[in-house]
């Protein structure tokens, strides 16, 4: 099937989505410490809060039901009014008082960004030409960036401080803002954690601006041609069909690699995207505005590299030592913090450049990129959702391990970085062993390379 020209405009509509389910994890890790201090909240708290948000159980549970829903009724459907549920769950946050309701608040944000996911990947996915498709995926993971920068820079500068000389420079605002809704009597905490609360709320109006501007776009030419055709041939539903996706051997194979370079870099990903500030904090000695700020410029660093050297050259160049090189450059960023140590000034700038680097050529968006091509047109969204659901469900446990590793201070922190180069090291090799074979082929062409007839 060919695909018009002008992948481009729905791809940048779409990749918002990116943008909102980024940004929900960074602007809950920014501001953990300020909700910490305003609730009492213990380290196991912080944990609940890691399993069930946007970056573990919460996107799990939201991929498996938005991977079939997306196969069922539509991608744009599903993408689309999904955004109501992110706004509601966002909302939760911006009002909470206690822990429940804070809870509550990340668990329904978890769950709109996970269901997501598999519908706009597959949607850049089928909407895009043979020569853009990674170029498009590129876009998307490059709005995944642009997202916790934004969230990050806005974290900075409504930051806290220990005094007034060492808060954010729109800190006044934020007082101001706290002022009117909680009053003039707010304890400190209250007031602080108002800043967080801001960031919420521009998440909040970009998801609207979001979902006005993704129901208008048309829907996925491939989804349509699949639907089609079940309903032509009288074939079995999704959801019966589902079951050969356990079945049948290549799907078993792709399945396993997805899950071994995925699972392994999401571990350490995903204590990056929620502990980061927090690590900067206890283990680095860092504030919380200077963890934002140093956070901030790493994002800088990742959506540079996710433009110029992952969604540029993808589709041009060898993609198996592509990946070897970014995934290298976080084996080594980890391990300048091991033998130099977090609380080094150049070790910790070394780790941020090194990072940023890595994560703009990273796993995911590989992943994002195969696993739209492995799976057919059929079951190709809750194949992905089925996929998220494991990688996300996994990260909700290894939270609570990373926690007891980590200790209450970052006591742990060697032990725990020890760890992440060895999951590093595992996605390296089952990656660059096995990468698959699909660059410069239609979706078309790779289904029926992998499945002939029989899908």
């Amino acid at each position: 099937m060919e695909h018009k020209k002008g992948s481009l405009k729905s791809t940048i509509a779409v990749s918002i989505t990116n943008y909102l389910d980024a940004g929900a994890i960074v602007a809950g890790a920014s501001g953990l410490t300020l909700w910490q201090n305003y609730l009492g909240l213990t380290e196991g708290n912080l944990g609940w809060l890691n399993a069930i948000s946007a970056n573990a159980f919460g996107a799990a549970l939201g991929a498996i039901i938005g991977g079939f829903l997306a196969d069922n009724y539509g991608r744009k459907k599903i993408y689309t009014y999904n955004m109501l549920v992110y706004m509601l769950g966002v909302a939760i946050i911006m009002f909470t008082v206690n822990f429940p309701m804070l809870l509550l608040g990340f668990l329904i944000t978890g769950i709109s960004v996970g269901a997501g996911v598999p519908a706009s990947w597959t949607y850049i996915s089928e909407n895009s030409e043979v020569s853009n498709r990674g170029r498009n995926m590129g876009i998307s993971q490059f709005a995944w960036g642009v997202g916790p920068t934004i969230i990050l820079l806005l974290g900075m500068l409504l930051a806290p401080g220990k005094d007034d000389a060492s808060a954010g420079v729109l800190f006044g605002f934020v007082k101001n803002m706290a002022g009117i809704f909680i009053g003039e009597n707010a304890s400190v905490e209250a007031v602080n954690v108002f800043s967080s609360r801001l960031i919420f709320g521009s998440l909040f109006i970009v998801a609207f601006i979001a979902w006005n501007l993704q129901r208008k776009l048309n829907e996925s030419k491939d989804w349509e041609a699949a639907k089609k055709l079940q309903d032509t041939k009288k074939q079995p539903s999704v959801f019966a069909s589902f079951g050969t996706l356990f079945t049948k051997k290549v799907n078993i194979r792709t399945m396993l690699f997805l899950a071994g370079i995925y699972v392994t870099w999401n571990m350490v990903a995903s204590v990056m995207g929620f502990f980061q500030q927090h690590i900067y904090e206890t283990a680095g000695g860092l504030s919380n505005e200077e963890a934002n700020m140093v956070s901030a410029i790493q994002w800088l660093i990742i959506i540079a590299v996710t433009y110029f050297g992952f969604s540029m050259f993808v589709d041009k160049v060898n993609q198996r030592w592509l990946y070897f090189i970014g995934t290298t450059i976080g084996i080594v960023a980890w391990g300048i913090l091991i033998f130099i140590g977090i609380k080094n000034y150049i070790a910790l700038w070394a780790f941020t450049i090194l990072w940023g680097v890595h994560a703009g050529i990273s796993v995911q968006a590989f992943y994002a990129l195969w696993a739209s091509e492995l799976f057919p047109a059929k079951y190709r969204a809750a194949a992905q959702g089925i996929m998220f659901f494991v990688v996300r469900a996994i990260a909700a446990i290894w939270g609570f391990g990373f926690v007891f590793i980590y200790g209450e201070n970052g006591e742990g922190f060697h032990t725990a970085a020890n760890v992440m180069i060895g999951l590093l090291i595992v996605a390296l090799i089952i990656g660059t062993i096995w990468t698959p074979k699909t660059q410069g082929k239609t979706l078309e062409q790779i289904t029926e390379e992998r499945y002939g007839d029989d899908i």
